[in-house]
């Protein structure tokens, strides 16, 4: 494992130094992009699983943060920039990801920002390496993939995901689940809560990240479930009871009922500090500025 410098000035991301982190999984090769801004100590930024997954729905957290931190913001394996090989995504993959990543990228205990299914991989590392984070701040938590979510069985959601992954149907099956059409309808309704922000040049960017090779089968895991870390509230709140590290957790106001109830869980368990921001469970790019304003105290204490 290794890390490699791209370039200083990526017109694809947003105006950090950019890096690869050179990494492998049972023999194959992943080049895993991400990219720095700012100075001070470290805090990573992991965005939220989708099949829209990419660094840059951290851009503008990622500019207020820089004042005060060094902040990382990565691509998953799978997503964003980094390598979209065929691989059986699942739990496993993306837990010894993480570990490896913040070992060879960091030296000391660092905060992590982490939206959305990114939770669990953060509660997880935390549980097996208790000096990894100093802090943790999960944004619009969720545990549970969209299918999982609307009640498919482990079954149904198996020949979804073969399908998808199938050579030339998987294809047609991803494109039309991508169009930007679809889209901007799965924005409204669960992602974003002002309309006037789904432009066509942002749908556009948003469909162009769907449609770089090898982008469906990480896609279709995601929204399968199987990349779910965890398969029921009891053991993600186990996970954040576990904790020996301070926790925030933002909670998204307009958030589908469902997940605001997953939600409100974890915030309701002793110890845990919580606020409420404006937005759906795309809050992290929509509402950044609110965030920032919400977490200062917990991130700045008083001296």
């Amino acid at each position: 494992m290794s890390t490699n410098l791209l370039s200083t000035t990526d017109p694809t991301g947003f105006g950090g130094v950019v890096k690869e982190f050179l990494w492998q999984w049972e023999n194959q090769p992943l080049r895993v992009v991400y990219e720095t801004l700012g100075q001070g100590s470290p805090l990573l930024l992991l965005p939220a699983f989708s099949s829209v997954s990419t660094r840059l729905e951290m851009a503008e957290m990622a500019r207020l943060l820089a004042p005060h931190f060094q902040v990382v913001a990565v691509d998953w394996p799978g997503f964003g920039e980094s390598s979209r090989p065929s691989l059986d995504y699942r739990p496993e993959i993306y837990q010894k990801f993480l570990a490896d990543f913040v070992q060879a990228v960091f030296s000391t205990p660092i905060t992590v920002i982490a939206a959305g299914h990114a939770a669990s991989y953060v509660l997880q590392l935390a549980q097996k390496q208790p000096n990894a984070f100093s802090k943790i701040i999960l944004v619009a938590p969720t545990w549970r993939g969209p299918l999982p979510t609307m009640g498919a069985n482990q079954l149904l959601a198996g020949m979804v995901r073969g399908l998808v992954r199938s050579p030339i149907v998987g294809q047609v099956l991803y494109k039309l689940n991508t169009t930007p059409s679809f889209l901007s309808f799965m924005y409204r309704r669960h992602v974003f809560t002002d309309a006037d922000r789904l432009t066509p040049s942002f749908i556009d960017k948003k469909w162009q990240t769907t449609q770089q090779p090898g982008a469906r089968y990480a896609s279709a895991a995601f929204v399968t479930g199987n990349i779910d870390a965890v398969h029921n509230q009891a053991d993600f709140l186990a996970l954040v009871q576990s904790l020996s590290v301070p926790l925030m957790v933002v909670i998204a106001e307009s958030s589908p009922p469902k997940s605001r109830e997953e939600m409100n869980a974890i915030a309701a368990l002793p110890g845990v500090q919580s606020v409420v921001v404006p937005g759906s469970l795309g809050l992290h790019e929509e509402y950044p500025a609110a965030i920032f304003s919400a977490i200062e105290d917990f991130l700045f204490p008083p001296r």
